[in-house]
């Protein structure tokens, strides 16, 4: 016990997430100053749960129903037929090459039959085009919302309009209703997409999501216990607005609506590129490293909150750099044709970016030939 007591008395001393000569008592909640309090950062927990019951509520009763409306399948077509050896054999996922003939000499069945077959069983795993179109919609009204309640709680806000306000009398920033509301919902959402990622459609980029999500909640978590929260709600609002609409393009793409697909897509790029790589490190970034010196003294928390942010903006270089070689290759196909970011096998692999979902080009140069027959 006292050895965690003395851990945690490191753990909190002001002297690391607190500007010198500021201790956490002038910052301690009151009747008349309602200042961010680090215990109830487990709020965003049981709400989590409670937007993954809405999600499953709204995909079962609401996306669906619209998605079948549309005529989206809810199952592939084709199924490979029932055989025990051959379902043995997928079962345990590495199947070489070399095990082909083998197969096909057990079950008296040519090579071509067994890979056809090993190709019917794969695609019968994978999620149906339903389901995908349930989870675009989730993200695409939940970011609608954030979006559009975070424009209207900072509207009236001073650092809205001028970002020098996040610093002004730091840390004695007292918490507003509505900003609560914002940052604890917002912090719940990415405690969702935490969970979720492990039995949603999965993604090739797993892992780079794992750790934006983590990051982003850290941020917010740091932020919050070092009352940085105007700041944040600024990095909140700027990551909503674009994901609206790459959301929006996906539902278009699966309900096979291509034209609107590929407006929606050009809208979202022009937007990605404003606010992730212009707003959000010019703007952003720019205020916290320079501005913010100027006026508030450093300390050890700030500095990972800057590092954060910078993590963030690596992983934005990433994402833009595939949403570009997703343009480049539809101006090439001189329209995003079938599915410009599906392989030759057709399989759909999408890249997931603060939520949303970005198509996979590796083989581009295959597509672009087979483009016409999809």
């Amino acid at each position: 016990m006292e050895l965690a007591r003395n851990f945690s008395d490191i753990f909190w001393t002001p002297n690391i997430w607190l500007p010198p000569n500021v201790s956490w008592a002038d910052i301690a909640p009151t009747p008349q100053n309602r200042y961010a309090d680090y215990r109830q950062l487990a709020y965003p927990l049981p709400m989590a749960l409670a937007l993954l019951l809405l999600r499953y509520a709204l995909e079962r009763y609401c996306f669906a129903p619209l998605g079948r409306n549309l005529g989206i399948k809810t199952s592939r077509s084709k199924k490979a037929t029932p055989n025990p050896i051959l379902e043995k054999a997928y079962a345990t996922k590495k199947i070489k090459q070399k095990q082909i003939p083998a197969l096909a000499k057990q079950l008296d069945w040519t090579e071509r039959q067994v890979e056809r077959w090993l190709r019917l069983r794969k695609t019968q795993d994978k999620p149906s085009t339903l389901t995908k179109f349930c989870e675009n919609s989730w993200r695409c009204l939940y970011y609608t919302y954030s979006f559009l309640f975070g424009l209207y709680i900072l509207w009236d806000k001073k650092w809205l309009w001028d970002i020098n306000h996040c610093y002004y009398n730091y840390p004695y920033h007292p918490m507003t209703n509505d900003v609560w509301w914002y940052y604890m919902v917002s912090m719940a959402f990415y405690w969702s997409l935490s969970i979720s990622q492990y039995f949603d459609v999965k993604r090739k980029d797993f892992w780079q999501m794992f750790i934006h999500h983590i990051a982003t909640i850290v941020l917010m978590c740091f932020s919050w216990i070092g009352n940085l929260t105007r700041i944040g709600t600024l990095v909140l609002l700027v990551h909503d607005c674009a994901d609206i609409f790459l959301e929006a393009a996906k539902m278009a793409k699966y309900a096979n609506y291509q034209r609107v697909c590929d407006f929606i897509f050009v809208i979202f790029t022009v937007l990605w590129i404003v606010t992730r790589m212009g707003i959000f490190p010019f703007w952003i970034i720019y205020s916290t490293l320079i501005e913010a010196p100027k006026i508030v003294p450093m300390f050890p928390a700030y500095y990972i909150f800057n590092s954060l942010l910078s993590l963030l903006l690596v992983l934005h270089t990433f994402w833009t750099w595939l949403i570009l070689k997703i343009a480049y290759n539809a101006l090439i196909a001189g329209q995003m044709e079938g599915d410009i970011r599906s392989d030759s096998s057709e399989e759909i692999s999408e890249e997931i970016v603060n939520g949303t979902v970005l198509n996979n080009v590796n083989n581009t140069t295959k597509t672009v030939i087979r483009q016409k027959q999809n």
